[in-house]
């Protein structure tokens, strides 16, 4: 399968640049994952699509502000440090730009008062460096005092509120990217849901930013997928468990819900508790284990996400959604409009 067959056509000013101003308002595109019929409203509407005894699986890690700018030791030019993935201790795996000039050995300040230093114990893969940080106090709060919150490149303009790009349930530190499809929901709706009988239970994967990256290989097949951290708790697995057996739906919220369910699955065999490091790559022709139904974004262009739900739906089908969504001035990526994806519960068949 080529990976051009996952390209499609979209209008820049369709690229969200801030989310709704209330969450729940942005729209929402119903798919029937049976017919690939569609319906249209607003994420607001999620509860009459749910039924009681569904279960939502929610990603609660939490994006740090990521982004540090600092420079050489004795050097005025710019360097700016993007943190990965925490190796141990204060060792951090950093993108940094322009990477070429900064050398292992090297030592960069943070901050006016130079309260944050790091230094380059090495490169590794993709030219990405090792850097182990010095600081007076308390990690989270200089990060917190420092750093910027890590927006995808397609975002270019600056945020109003650093909130906007965290989730309401977000918990645990960790994310380089926010999972995306939590953002649209508030407590409110969330109670709304609980109340209609909804199971809501949560996981843990922190997103990295391999989660933007283009698949560029011609042949899906030859693409190497990054590795995340995930976090499935007892309660979350034994409540899927018993969602599937009392027959009732389970929604996953996100692609990294996904990736984490589906990877437990393929790993254990069952729904159970596990933590661990995956590269799952889902695509066309992978058989679904987990999940019922999925919550999420419109996705970029030839991106492995696209293709996760592709295998989900139906490559053909996804892709007419998308021309619907183009078509119909739905807002895309990070702060953009939503899917529900899913087969239909007994009440929304009364309403039909």
């Amino acid at each position: 399968m080529k990976t051009s067959e996952f390209d499609y056509q979209l209008d820049p000013e369709l690229i969200a640049q801030h989310p709704t101003d209330r969450r729940e308002d942005c729209r929402l595109m119903v798919m029937n994952r049976s017919t690939g019929d569609l319906q249209h409203g607003h994420f607001y509407d999620l509860p009459h699509f749910l039924e009681p005894g569904d279960t939502l699986v929610l990603n609660d890690t939490k994006v740090i502000p990521a982004r540090l700018f600092g420079h050489r030791v004795g050097k005025d030019e710019k360097v700016e440090v993007l943190l990965l993935r925490n190796r141990e201790g204060s060792v951090w795996e950093c993108l940094v730009k322009p990477g070429k000039k900064v050398k292992e050995g090297q030592v960069l300040e943070f901050g006016e008062k130079k309260e944050l230093t790091g230094k380059v114990l090495g490169i590794i893969e993709e030219g990405q460096r090792l850097i182990e940080f010095h600081f007076d106090g308390i990690w989270e709060e200089v990060l917190d005092h420092l750093g910027n919150m890590p927006l995808p490149p397609y975002i270019t303009e600056k945020l109003k509120n650093k909130d906007d790009y965290q989730t309401v349930y977000a918990r645990v530190n960790g994310s380089a990217a926010a999972p995306t499809a939590g953002l649209h929901f508030t407590r409110e709706l969330l109670n709304k849901l609980s109340a209609k009988g909804v199971n809501i239970t949560y996981l843990t994967l922190h997103v990295g930013l391999g989660t933007f990256r283009p698949v560029k290989e011609e042949d899906i097949e030859d693409h190497a997928m990054h590795s995340e951290f995930y976090v499935l708790p007892k309660e979350t697995a034994e409540k899927i468990r018993q969602t599937k057996a009392n027959g009732g739906r389970v929604i996953a919220v996100g692609t990294t819900v996904t990736r984490t369910l589906e990877s437990v699955m393929k790993k254990k065999g069952k729904m159970v508790e596990d933590s661990g490091w995956t590269d799952i790559f889902i695509y066309p022709g992978f058989r679904y284990e987990a999940i019922d139904g999925i919550i999420t974004n419109f996705h970029l262009p030839k991106s492995s996400l696209i293709m996760m739900i592709a295998a989900f739906t139906g490559k053909d089908r996804i892709m007419k959604a998308y021309q619907v969504a183009n078509e119909m001035r739905y807002r895309f990526f990070s702060f953009g409009d939503a899917m529900l994806i899913t087969n239909p519960g007994p009440e929304e068949d009364d309403h039909e």
